[in-house]
């Protein structure tokens, strides 16, 4: 019989899932942190080119740390960066530049080069990390993206949320999930380390739905996923839509949404690297129920003691 304890998964560790973490050590063999950046981008659905208002779940605010706005340059939201993170992570050996704000390739193609370059020019940045749509990238931008990935570690990571059009729809992304195929495909297919975000929970998805979706996600070239659970932020046009109609959202308590999010990660395909699998914003931004102050590394103790007590893994029910 085999010691569950000694058991060796497929992406090479012990941990019940293909962690971000272990993923970055085996990648570069020390830690490498994120440095958040707003460059002052905007999206297609907030300017008019697609739709107003932009996704109607949508606040910034809550997911960018203090050091971190459009007034000050690239670099010296990086070098305040460092310095944010330099408390808590002492022993990060370089850094990757996250242009995480809005759409990060919704600009022409000169003033994006300018921009990533000169990330990669600040010390001790061996990477970049871009947050974007899948309908602002293009043959031209990919081309550029997968030379630079020749010279640093770069990612492009695409805000999808859903699988489902209609859900897609309700929430005013401005593009239908052929769009997000196609563009996760074709950057993949560059050799682009290529990312992609989903939110679980969104209001009309029912926990079947939710659980259907994994084989969806399982299909697309992906390296590595990154979801979080609903949130409902302040000045955002959901949290209109949740005061007018509240019995449209149903919202996951913090215990119920890690045994939920273990049977998503037994229907996930082990080799894509899962970065996140909930999210935190201060309870200031947050209208609608709350985890309150609970911390990333506290969730990730209950998911890793909620899998081994239901003796799960990543893609075991595959």
């Amino acid at each position: 019989m085999v010691d569950k304890e000694a058991r060796i998964y497929p992406w090479g560790d012990s941990r019940r899932y293909n962690s971000y973490a272990r993923y970055f050590r085996r990648l570069f063999g020390r830690r490498i942190q994120k440095v958040t950046i707003d460059a002052g981008f905007t999206c297609p659905n907030r300017d008019g080119t697609v739709a107003y208002g932009g996704c109607t779940y949508c606040n910034n605010n809550a997911f960018n740390p203090s050091y971190c706005t459009s007034l000050k340059s690239v670099t010296r939201q990086i070098e305040e960066g460092k310095e944010f993170h330099a408390g808590r992570y002492r022993h990060a050996a370089g850094y990757l530049a996250y242009f995480q704000a809005y759409s990060n390739t919704y600009k022409p193609l000169d003033e994006l080069k300018a921009l990533y370059e000169e990330a990669l020019s600040v010390d001790g940045v061996v990477g970049i990390v871009i947050g974007t749509r899948p309908d602002c990238v293009d043959g031209y931008k990919l081309d550029y993206l997968a030379g630079l990935s020749q010279r640093c570690h770069l990612v492009v990571e695409y805000g999808i949320e859903s699988v489902y059009d209609r859900s897609l729809q309700r929430i005013n992304r401005g593009h239908d999930f052929e769009c997000a195929r196609k563009a996760v495909t074709e950057t993949a297919a560059r050799g682009i380390h290529t990312g992609a975000h989903f939110i679980l929970g969104l209001p009309g998805e029912s926990r079947d739905d939710m659980l259907g979706s994994v084989q969806v996600i399982n299909t697309l070239p992906l390296e590595t996923i990154k979801f979080h659970q609903l949130q409902v932020f302040r000045d955002t046009i959901m949290e209109r839509d949740f005061m007018a109609n509240p019995q449209n959202y149903s919202f996951f308590e913090c215990d119920e949404y890690i045994d939920f999010f273990c049977d998503i990660l037994a229907r996930l395909k082990s080799d894509i690297v899962v970065e996140r699998f909930a999210g935190e914003a201060p309870p200031r931004f947050h209208i609608g129920p709350s985890w309150g102050l609970i911390r990333n590394n506290t969730l990730i103790e209950m998911l890793e003691r909620r899998l081994e007590e239901r003796d799960l893994w990543q893609g075991c029910r595959l």
